[in-house]
C-alpha cells in the first residue's frame, strides 16, 4: 500500500490519474494539493495550497510517489514568465519537498520534443524541467512525453483543439510519434511507472503510450 502525490488532479491528465489511483488497490490514499477543493473521497487527502506559497513542512509531503501533471499554455497563463512558473518552478519545488520528505518516486507529464536546446520556448521548457528533476536525487525518476492529448479539457485551447481533430482524420497516415493519445493512456503510464518505480531514469516517447 502506498501514499501517492499528485499535482495537477483538476486538468485533462491529472483528473485520470486521480480516478484511477483512487480506484487502485495498492493506493493506501492520494494527497493532492489543489487550489481549489476536489469532490471528497474517502482515499483522498485535498489540501488547498498557493503554489507559489507552499507550506515546507506539512506533514502532507510524506508519500512514496509522486505524479505531476501540472501544465498550462503561454496563451492561458498571460505570458513567458508565468507559464514558465506553472510548468517548470512549480513542478520542481513540489519535487524538492517530496524528496526531502521521503519520496522514492516521480513520474512527469512531458511533452514530446522536450529540449533544452530547442529555440521553441515551449519545448525549451519542458527540457529545462526534465533536466532539472534529474537533479534532485529521486530513485525512480519516469519523463513522459506526448505529443497532441485526446480528451475534452475544461478549459480553452483552441489551435490545439484543431490540431487533434485533424491528427484525428490523419491518423492512419501518421507515424505513431504523432498520432493523438487518449488522456487515460497517458495517465495509465504516469501512475504505473510511479507505484513500478522502477529504478533509474526513464523516458517514455509517445509512440509508447498508445
Amino acid at each position: 500500500m502506498k501514499r501517492l502525490m499528485l499535482v495537477g488532479a483538476t486538468g485533462l491528465v491529472g483528473s485520470h490519474v486521480l480516478r484511477l489511483a483512487l480506484a487502485d488497490l495498492s493506493v493506501e490514499q492520494v494527497v493532492a494539493p489543489t487550489r481549489k477543493s476536489l469532490v471528497p473521497h474517502p482515499k483522498l487527502l485535498n489540501p488547498v495550497v498557493d503554489f507559489g506559497q507552499l507550506p515546507q513542512d506539512a506533514e502532507w509531503w510524506r508519500v512514496d510517489a509522486v505524479v505531476c501533471t501540472l501544465g498550462t499554455t503561454i496563451r492561458a497563463a498571460g505570458s513567458q514568465a508565468a507559464f514558465y512558473k506553472v510548468d517548470h518552478d512549480h513542478p520542481l519545488e513540489v519535487a524538492y519537498l517530496a524528496h526531502r520528505h521521503g519520496a522514492r518516486a516521480f513520474a512527469l507529464n512531458s511533452a514530446l520534443g522536450a529540449d533544452t536546446g530547442s529555440r521553441v520556448f515551449y519545448s525549451r521548457t519542458k527540457g529545462e524541467i526534465e533536466r532539472d528533476l534529474q537533479a534532485v536525487g529521486y530513485a525512480s525518476l519516469t519523463l513522459v512525453r506526448p505529443g497532441l492529448i485526446g480528451g475534452a479539457r475544461q478549459e480553452s485551447r483552441p489551435a490545439e483543439q484543431v490540431a487533434v481533430r485533424l491528427s484525428g482524420w490523419l491518423q492512419p497516415l501518421l507515424p505513431r510519434r504523432y498520432r493523438v493519445v487518449p488522456a487515460e493512456r497517458i495517465a495509465h503510464h504516469l501512475l504505473q511507472a510511479a507505484l513500478a518505480g522502477a529504478p533509474g531514469v526513464h523516458v517514455l516517447p509517445s509512440e509508447a503510450l498508445l
